[in-house]
C-alpha cells in the first residue's frame, strides 16, 4: 500500500489573491506528488555549500560637496572640481565605462535658528558621487590618495567582489549537494534505514560576496595619508532544499 504525499507551489500573494475569490495564476495551481511507501520516511534538508575566493574586483565611491552663495555658483564649482577627479582617474588608466555618476545633489543652507523667526537661505550645497570600478586592486591606496588630492571629500569603500563568480558558485553548488547526501545518509543510518532517492531539490538564493565597506564622509586628510587595502579572502555560499526518501 502507499499514500500519495502532494505538494502545492504557491506563488507569494496567491493565498490572499484566493481569499478574495480571485482566481489565482495557471503556476499557482501547478503541483506535483511524490510517491511515499507506507514504511517510507520524507526527509526535508536545508544545506548550504561554500567557496572562497580572492576578489578580483574593487569599487570605490568619490564625491565633491561644494557650497557658494548662488545655485548656480555651488554646482559652478562642484563641476569643476568632480571634472578634475574624474580625469586624474582616466589619467591613472581607469576605463570611462567603470567610471558611474551615481548621484547629485543641490541643496539649499539655511541660516542657523536657535533664535527663532523664520530661517533664511543662506546660502547652496551641491554634491557629485561617482562609482569607480577597477582590477588593480593593489592600486586601491593610490587611487584615494589620487582622490583627495583631487578634492573628493566624501569616500565610501572599498567593496570587493569576483568579476565571473560562476565557478566558485558552481563549486559551492557541489559542495552543498556533497552535504545532503551525507547528512542523509547519517539520519538515515540513526533511524536504521536506507536513502532510497533524491525526490526533489530547489536551489536557494546565492549568497554573493559581501562587500567590506569602511566608510568616511566629508574626509579631510593628507593626500600622503592613503591607507592601506587588502582584499582577503571572500566566502561565496549556496543554499539547497533538499528532499530525500527514506525507507
Amino acid at each position: 500500500m502507499s499514500k500519495r504525499l502532494g505538494m502545492v507551489l504557491a506563488l507569494a500573494g496567491a493565498g490572499l489573491a484566493g481569499a478574495a475569490g480571485a482566481s489565482a495564476p495557471a503556476a499557482a495551481q501547478e503541483a506535483y506528488a511524490i510517491e511515499v511507501g507506507a514504511d517510507q520516511t520524507v526527509l526535508d534538508l536545508v544545506v548550504r555549500g561554500t567557496t572562497t575566493r580572492v576578489p578580483d574586483i574593487v569599487t570605490i565611491s568619490a564625491g565633491v560637496t561644494s557650497e557658494a552663495g548662488n545655485a548656480s555658483e555651488a554646482l559652478r564649482l562642484n563641476s569643476a572640481s568632480m571634472q578634475r577627479v574624474v580625469e586624474a582617474l582616466r589619467d591613472l588608466g581607469v576605463a570611462r565605462r567603470d567610471i558611474r555618476t551615481q548621484q547629485i545633489n543641490l541643496s539649499p543652507i539655511y541660516e542657523d535658528r536657535r533664535y527663532g523667526g523664520v530661517a533664511k537661505i543662506s546660502g547652496y550645497r551641491a554634491s557629485n558621487m561617482v562609482s569607480v570600478r577597477f582590477r588593480e586592486i593593489e592600486q586601491s591606496g593610490r587611487v584615494l590618495d589620487i582622490l583627495v588630492g583631487e578634492g573628493a571629500n566624501q569616500i565610501n569603500g572599498p567593496s570587493f567582489e569576483l568579476d565571473d563568480p560562476d565557478e566558485a558558485l558552481d563549486e559551492a553548488r557541489r559542495d552543498a549537494l556533497e552535504q545532503g547526501r551525507e547528512r542523509a545518509e547519517l539520519y538515515a543510518k540513526a533511524l536504521g534505514k536506507r536513502v532510497v532517492r533524491l525526490a526533489h531539490f530547489s536551489e536557494g538564493r546565492s549568497r554573493m560576496p559581501s562587500p567590506i565597506v569602511v566608510t568616511g564622509a566629508r574626509m579631510e586628510m593628507d593626500a600622503a595619508a592613503a591607507p592601506p587595502i587588502e582584499a582577503g579572502e571572500q566566502e561565496i555560499g549556496v543554499s539547497l532544499e533538499m528532499r530525500f526518501i527514506l525507507e
